[in-house]
């Protein structure tokens, strides 16, 4: 199962603190739809509010205005249809990459032997059969990102939520990850959110590619990205399609990078 989401006119406004009745607005009137299956991408500017819309949709904060509905039906709170793979691995360290996995089956109350067995499973789709008995010292950056992948995959969300999870990797594990996170994609069918900063990774996993303004944050452009089978193409990242997003993103960066330190000029002047 995956779900279509829906912001509609979101805007939230953060209170500021020794100022009261001020607000701090971190997107705005942000209008966006994600088709049930997709992978969209998020980029922008440091600060626009990239996880906060993240966090919106995850039920964690609520909008201060506007809605985000999620198969038609508003967005109230956290739920088990989604799930978030963080930049840090939050792993148990006490627990072994199967207990890890299985951490998040217990709170549905799934019966142990199926925990065991589904934990097997995910972490075989992610690539670590046979580690599932090491622990997370045990491990490399890379595999223990797989973990909290498989984590976020084995009670079966319709939506998955992903904030920077390969910033930390190094760049042949990056690369590596973000292949076998399209491969997982492919088979589960999922609806994928990804917030990233490199514009590369944004062209390589997303189908579209949402660009937000500086702060505060607005949809700029959506763009489209077709590279025909990603799986198929030897070297995808050095195709001229490839080159041409690529420049397409960073010239719409370009322009909000160029205006926020514009703005941050002019109020220093004041």
């Amino acid at each position: 199962m995956s779900a279509q989401i829906s912001f509609r006119g979101v805007t939230k406004t953060f209170p500021v603190r020794g100022r009261p009745g001020a607000g701090f607005v971190a997107v705005d009137r942000v209008d966006l739809s994600i088709a049930a299956g997709e992978f969209t991408v998020l980029v922008g500017p440091s600060g626009c509010g990239k996880s906060t819309l993240l966090d919106l949709v995850g039920g964690l904060t609520a909008p201060t205005s506007g809605e985000i509905l999620l198969d038609g039906r508003p967005v109230a709170g956290p739920g088990r249809d989604r799930s978030t793979v963080f930049q840090q691995y939050a792993l148990l360290p006490w627990r072994t990459a199967r207990g890890n996995v299985e951490f998040g089956l217990e709170s549905i109350g799934l019966p142990r032997r199926q925990r065991a067995a589904r934990a097997r499973e995910f972490l075989d789709l992610v690539g670590l059969a046979g580690f599932e008995e090491r622990y997370p010292h045990e491990l490399s950056g890379g595999m223990k990102q797989r973990v909290a992948i498989a984590r976020s995959l084995a009670y079966d969300p319709e939506v998955l939520l992903m904030d920077e999870p390969f910033a930390a990797l190094d760049a042949q594990t990056r690369e590596s990850l973000q292949t076998e996170l399209l491969r997982i994609w492919q088979r589960t069918g999922k609806t994928v959110l990804f917030i990233t900063h490199g514009i590369e990774e944004a062209v390589y996993l997303g189908q579209r590619v949402a660009v937000l303004t500086s702060r505060p944050g607005r949809v700029k452009e959506v763009v489209g990205i077709d590279l025909g089978d990603r799986e198929q193409a030897r070297d995808l990242r050095s195709s001229p399609e490839f080159a041409r997003y690529r420049h397409e993103i960073w010239s719409l960066l370009h322009e909000e990078v160029s205006r926020a330190q514009q703005l941050e000029r002019e109020v220093s002047r004041v």
